[in-house]
């Protein structure tokens, strides 16, 4: 996450936070499963 949050300049709690939350919207039980719906809803 380290990297992600550089890349964004964003802190490495704020990344946390917005994997958590588009997990929970999803519905996805992994991170994996996040991208796997938010690839197929043309989301990514």
């Amino acid at each position: 996450m380290a990297g992600i949050a550089a890349e964004a300049y964003l802190s490495e709690g704020t990344v946390r936070n917005y994997l958590s939350s588009s997990i929970g919207k999803t519905g996805a039980r992994t991170r994996a499963e996040a991208v796997r719906i938010a690839r197929d809803n043309g989301w990514l």
